[in-house]
């Protein structure tokens, strides 16, 4: 028979709010790293080609890039994929309390920086969605929209909690506007995954159209409803 005390203390040994907190720092850590290489890769790229002024070069990573005559459309263009850069290398340092406790003026002025540069990027992004244009299904068009809608909402929401100095709030505002924020880097990933377990045949992907673009697009939520369980727990 199994020892009733024995089991008690192996309960006793796994915490649950140690362990959901630990997942959550294994989870950023790796997501962390792998926008760290997403920001190595908007460099090595896109800068590269805007300093070299090789413009087409962008084209063939992205659809209704440059589109000639365009110049607004261009230039909004061009500058959403520069601010990329930024956003994505400043997000991941608002979550690491040892920067946060004790670089408390770096975690304000940076933070001001990122909600200023995703309100920037979203609203552009939207604009080019609508005024260029489309491509894609219907579905895909409503999934990108509501991430752009939902950076912009979260955004306003983290500022007003951060104002009334409500921290725990400003910090869960703050982590879904981090998850909707990512919505291209989940992408990028699920597309990379996607392409890695299909042998770059990719099944279902069509000019965007197909369920698998949906999908893919969709990742975004997912990480969203997991991160909501998250602070649930």
């Amino acid at each position: 028979m199994i020892n009733s005390a024995a089991i008690g203390r192996t309960r006793a040994l796994i915490d649950p709010r140690k362990a959901l907190s630990l997942s959550g720092a294994v989870w950023f850590t790796a997501a962390a790293i792998g926008q760290l290489a997403f920001v190595l890769y908007i460099a090595a790229f896109y800068y590269v080609s805007t300093f070299q002024g090789n413009f087409e070069r962008m084209d063939g990573r992205v659809i209704h890039g440059f589109i000639s005559g365009d110049v607004p459309g261009n230039a909004l263009f061009l500058s959403h994929v520069l601010l990329a850069f930024w956003i994505t290398a400043s997000g991941p340092l608002q979550f690491i309390p040892q920067i946060r406790n004790r670089f408390r003026a770096f975690h304000r002025w940076n933070g001001r920086f990122y909600l200023t540069v995703a309100l920037l990027t979203s609203s552009g992004a939207l604009i080019l969605t609508y005024l260029r244009p489309h491509f894609g299904s219907f579905a895909l068009l409503v999934v990108n929209t509501a991430d752009g809608m939902l950076i912009i909402a979260f955004g306003c929401l983290a500022l007003r909690a951060a104002l009334q100095r409500r921290f725990d709030d400003h910090r869960r505002w703050a982590l879904r506007m981090f998850i909707v924020v990512s919505g291209v880097w989940f992408f990028r990933l699920g597309y990379g995954f996607y392409f890695f377990i299909t042998a770059g045949k990719m099944p279902g992907s069509h000019n965007l159209t197909g369920q698998a673009d949906i999908a893919v697009a969709s990742t975004w939520v997912v990480a969203l409803l997991g991160l909501e369980f998250y602070l649930y727990a």
